[in-house]
């Protein structure tokens, strides 16, 4: 049987690894909306508002903040896998990887609105 003392640290590294586990989950789509929005400014930039503020280069073209006004920006994992064939005329559409279409659309999901109900 373990004394209080031992209980009490088993306790405390209980309570700390949780803490740390609970951490590393909220960083991890931390890191996936900045490596997404290095993807926006890398792919996407030239013509997108890939910013919180400011006007897309390409007038035409929608800035991300306001994707999910129009649609719920989850559904575009499919689009981007097979190449966007709509869009503005200028848009290229060649496949994104899917580790790329995850972090693209974590970033969409931490820049632009959260609609009360799928479009």
């Amino acid at each position: 049987m373990m004394s209080s003392p031992s209980k009490r640290s088993v306790a405390v590294l209980l309570g700390l690894s949780c803490l740390f586990a609970s951490q590393a989950a909220t960083a991890r789509p931390d890191r996936l909306a900045r490596e997404g929005h290095a993807l926006a400014v890398k792919r996407c930039g030239a013509c997108h508002a890939t910013e919180k503020t400011g006007a897309s280069p390409l007038p035409i073209a929608p800035p991300f903040r306001s994707l999910g006004y129009r649609y719920p920006v989850e559904t575009l994992d499919e689009a981007l896998a097979e190449g966007i064939v709509a869009g503005h005329p200028d848009m290229p559409s060649d496949p994104w990887e899917p580790a790329d279409i995850k972090r693209f659309i974590a970033y969409l999901e931490s820049i632009g609105p959260k609609p009360d109900k799928p479009r």
